[in-house]
């Protein structure tokens, strides 16, 4: 047989399918990095103090809460003392929260241009976006210390493990979500407007610009029991734990009057629903990815 007639008859060559899930966005750092990177310089392009804003805007952000709730409107006092660092605890996570929940649902759409060229896993854009937000976290956690030192912050390793069971709660929590809402942004757009209209809630929903005991004593022991069903409720006292408690000079008497007496236990079990969500997102992420080149 010549090598012309042999050459004909091999089929034609395909590009390769890209595999999917988690641990293959993980295997592709390269890709991520890539990403995470490319936004963030996108962000700064063109600004003369680049990622220096990232600093400057919490620092400004906290200083206007200081000066507006603790010295203009002394909103606080005895009953919600150094109220600037109970306010900014919650300011963080829910930061977090909603852009990775509004970028992740938005990241397929905005990258519809690389889903038609290169064979990656999809879930890399969402994941890139969490990374994106857990990035400009950064920033805010610095200005939170210096706020909390500047008090007379103590640490301790009980509220450094509650600071860290926030973040677990919450990372594959909005992480899910993004997953699971940016496959549905891709069939009808009109999910994107939603989840930008929820998240304008969230501030609202949990224990920041007001205390956890406002709830209690407003809605008595059953209306808090259902708030307390708000995970990002759960993480946002577990973050107050970590430093707002250590600020006072009688951290005690903090965590028997502003937090819930089951404040580990419904950390463990908001843990475990997140994890368990963040499986439930995948697999309808995988069940609907192969579709979303094509509506794209």
């Amino acid at each position: 047989m010549s090598q012309g007639s042999a050459s004909a008859e091999l089929p034609p060559l395909a590009p390769p399918a890209a595999s999917t899930g988690l641990l293959e966005v993980f295997r592709k750092r390269y890709l991520l990095r890539m990403l995470v990177r490319n936004t963030i310089k996108s962000r700064y392009q063109g600004t003369a103090l680049g990622w220096t804003w990232s600093y400057l805007q919490p620092a400004m952000r906290f200083a206007m809460f200081y000066f507006v709730f603790e010295v203009a409107i002394g909103r606080g006092g005895d009953a919600v003392p150094n109220f600037a660092i109970h306010l900014f605890c919650g300011m963080i996570l829910v930061h977090f929260f909603t852009e990775t929940f509004n970028g992740g649902t938005a990241s397929l759409v905005r990258n519809r241009s690389l889903i038609g060229k290169l064979p990656m896993p999809k879930e890399l854009f969402p994941v890139s976006r969490m990374m994106v937000s857990l990035w400009h976290t950064g920033p805010m956690l610095v200005i939170l210390l210096v706020g909390c030192l500047a008090l007379g912050w103590r640490p301790d390793l009980v509220g450094v493990g509650a600071g860290l069971l926030a973040f677990a709660i919450l990372i594959p929590l909005a992480l899910a979500l993004a997953l699971f809402f940016s496959v549905l942004n891709v069939f009808m757009r009109d999910f994107g407007k939603v989840v930008g209209t929820l998240t304008q809630f969230t501030t609202f929903s949990v224990p920041m610009i007001y205390p956890y005991t406002m709830v209690a004593d407003r809605f008595g022991e059953t209306g808090s029991q259902f708030y307390l069903l708000n995970p990002v409720a759960e993480a946002v006292l577990l973050m107050q734990r970590c430093f707002w408690v250590g600020t006072h000079d009688d951290p005690q008497h903090l965590i028997d009057t502003h937090f819930p007496a089951d404040l580990w236990a419904r950390g463990g079990i908001m843990l475990v629903a997140s994890l368990a969500f963040l499986g439930v997102a995948q697999w309808w992420f995988a069940t609907f990815e192969k579709r979303v080149a094509e509506r794209l």
